[in-house]
């Protein structure tokens, strides 16, 4: 009987021990593969936080998140949007990967980049993305094709209606959003969390805000529409005040789905096992107080790609700790996989280094370095003291940050030394861009089911016009003539029959007109049969009269299948027969492949 219990008792301890084992390893786990949230928003200024002075407007939850954690009080991106939104994604300098434009392919990634998504999923990680992709649309530049398990949001550079928007994008199907788009992102990125709550994720929330059109609900509007604003830009008499108080009342809204995020973090008691960065992509997109900086939004001054970046980990970065070394958002992904205990493969060198031993207080020594900016024919570099500007002005950014006293004369040597750095980065690294280089738009990509083709990566023929000169979120119009036609530059990765659906409008008076969609020798014709013809909108919603497209509903026509072979050449949509006075107004193709 005692040889019995004594079996038992030596069973039980064996138990113990390998629960113990268990827990441990999983405690390792959760210690060695922290969470990672990046948030990003879009046209935000150094100077749209309270937390930086800003006394028009109040964001408690991004301060917050700032003072849990570490500021870097000089962080440093793009100029424009889709540059940096790359070189946080490739941590590269974004001429690297030829992003050279904000529309019409000049904004995809080369393919053989490898993202910050691929590098925490080949790690183990579950991986999302959520809002403004804007590195290309079609697979495999699509974000689906580029790392993350779920994408929810849209591809293009800017969006035409911020309420229940039509054609949003959910791993390449379109789909119909809910409510304000900000609040709609944040709902979708708190339920993934929520889902992949017991292993690691990374999620990439990039909002669209405060980008125009400038829409926010009354809820954010109404507290600003008639306030009194006490702080302006530098040169008061550029500025729009109405438009002022639009981007704030966004800046508001971000403010509280960034907290909606931390609050679910919290739940979840993730907390402490989470690292959450907060920044965005370039200066203010329009001239309002930004801490007496010169220039915004395009500009490769100081006040256009100076921008707040707050990184917080509860338990492993101090809180209220104050970085004052320059850093850029080509160091976010080798930061963030340094922090994660990930090692990086990739073939490409990195322009961008760990930030860890600034954030965990192990810089003893940190080398002194140079970051460059440079869009549209414009190049300047910043080292820790001084900025060289695109006119070979020099300014010394510790006593005089408002760009105020060229030093260029006292200074020749600073000067000169920092101008051969900038033009040597020029000839190495800027000279990668290659307008030229042959990236057709991409239909068929073996591993991906959809292709959708938008108005904005075609090209009118003919009488044919955009609805607007910004591509992104624009519709062609004024087909009225048989001979007019759309095309698009293609590559077909891979032979297959794709279903067609088309999207189009038309008044009655107009309705009949037979059209065409042709590749090489296949083709497909169909007969528009139902008129539609809605009005335009978005300006029911726009606290600022827009410089951007407005947008419509539109009707979905099915075309039938085609067959197209695998190559290069020439994708067009055409017309046959037209009995009124015009084609159609066009917004988009959506290719679904239907064998393999």
């Amino acid at each position: 009987m005692k040889a019995k219990k004594r079996k038992y008792k030596n069973i039980f301890c064996s138990l113990i021990i390998v629960m113990c084992f268990i827990t441990t390893t999983f405690s390792q786990r959760i210690i060695t593969n922290p969470n990672v949230v990046v948030i990003l928003s879009d046209d935000q200024g150094w100077g749209d936080l309270s937390i930086n002075g800003n006394k028009n407007l109040n964001t408690p939850n991004i301060d917050s998140q700032a003072q849990s954690g570490a500021i870097f009080k000089y962080f440093y991106v793009s100029p424009v949007c889709s540059p940096t939104r790359a070189e946080f994604l490739t941590g590269r300098y974004h001429a690297r990967s030829n992003v050279y434009s904000t529309s019409t392919g000049g904004e995809r990634m080369d393919l053989d980049e490898t993202t910050i998504a691929q590098i925490f999923g080949k790690a183990g990680y579950s991986t999302a993305m959520f809002g403004k992709w804007h590195n290309g649309t079609q697979a495999p530049y699509h974000p689906s094709t580029r790392g993350f398990d779920e994408f929810y949001g849209f591809t293009s550079g800017h969006w035409g209606n911020y309420f229940s928007s039509l054609f949003l994008d959910h791993n390449g199907k379109l789909v119909k959003g809910k409510g304000y788009l900000e609040n709609d992102l944040t709902n979708r990125a708190v339920s993934f969390m929520e889902e992949h709550r017991e292993k690691p994720f990374f999620v990439y929330i990039a909002y669209n805000t405060p980008h125009s059109p400038m829409q926010v609900s009354d809820r954010w509007w109404n507290k600003f529409k008639n306030k009194k604003l006490t702080m302006f830009n530098r040169d008061p008499e550029k500025e729009d005040t109405t438009f002022t108080k639009a981007a704030l009342a966004m800046c508001e809204n971000l403010d509280w789905n960034v907290g909606r995020i931390r609050n679910k973090i919290a739940e979840l008691g993730l907390t402490r096992n989470t690292i959450v960065v907060y920044l965005s992509d370039n200066g203010p997109n329009s001239w309002r107080w930004n801490g007496g900086m010169k220039g915004k939004k395009g500009s490769v001054d100081e006040g256009g790609v100076r921008t707040p970046c707050f990184i917080e980990w509860p338990g492993k970065i101090k809180a209220g700790e104050k970085i004052s070394e320059i850093a850029a958002d080509i160091d976010l992904l080798p930061t963030l996989a340094d922090l994660a205990g990930i090692k990086i493969s990739s073939k490409k060198t990195l322009d961008g280094k760990s930030l860890k031993p600034l954030l965990l207080g192990n810089s003893n020594i940190w080398p002194s370095r140079l970051l460059y900016s440079s869009w549209a024919g414009r190049s300047s570099v910043r080292s820790q003291k001084y900025r060289l500007d695109d006119k070979g002005q020099l300014f010394d950014m510790e006593n005089d940050p408002g760009q105020l006293y060229n030093i260029a004369k006292e200074k020749t040597d600073i000067a000169q030394t920092l101008y051969d750095s900038l033009k040597e980065w020029q000839i190495n690294v800027l000279s990668e861009i290659n307008r030229n280089a042959d990236r057709p738009f991409t239909i068929g990509y073996p591993d991906f089911k959809y292709t959708l083709l938008p108005a904005r990566d075609g090209s009118g023929h003919g009488a044919i016009e955009r609805s607007n000169r910004w591509p992104n979120s624009s519709f062609f119009t004024h087909w009225i003539n048989v001979s007019d036609k759309i095309t698009w530059n293609v590559d077909v990765m891979a032979s297959g029959d794709f279903k067609v659906e088309l999207y189009y409008t038309c008044p009655k008076k107009d309705i009949g007109s037979t059209i065409e969609l042709q590749f090489g020798k296949s083709k497909i014709t169909g007969k528009l049969t139902e008129a539609f013809d809605p009005p335009l909108r978005g300006m029911e919603n726009d606290r600022v009269e827009r410089q951007e497209s407005y947008v419509k509903d539109w009707k979905l026509k099915e075309l039938g299948s085609i067959h197209l072979d695998k190559g290069i050449g020439t994708l067009t949509l055409g017309a046959t027969h037209m009995p009124g006075a015009q084609v159609m107004d066009f917004r988009l193709l959506m290719l679904t492949r239907v064998n393999n």
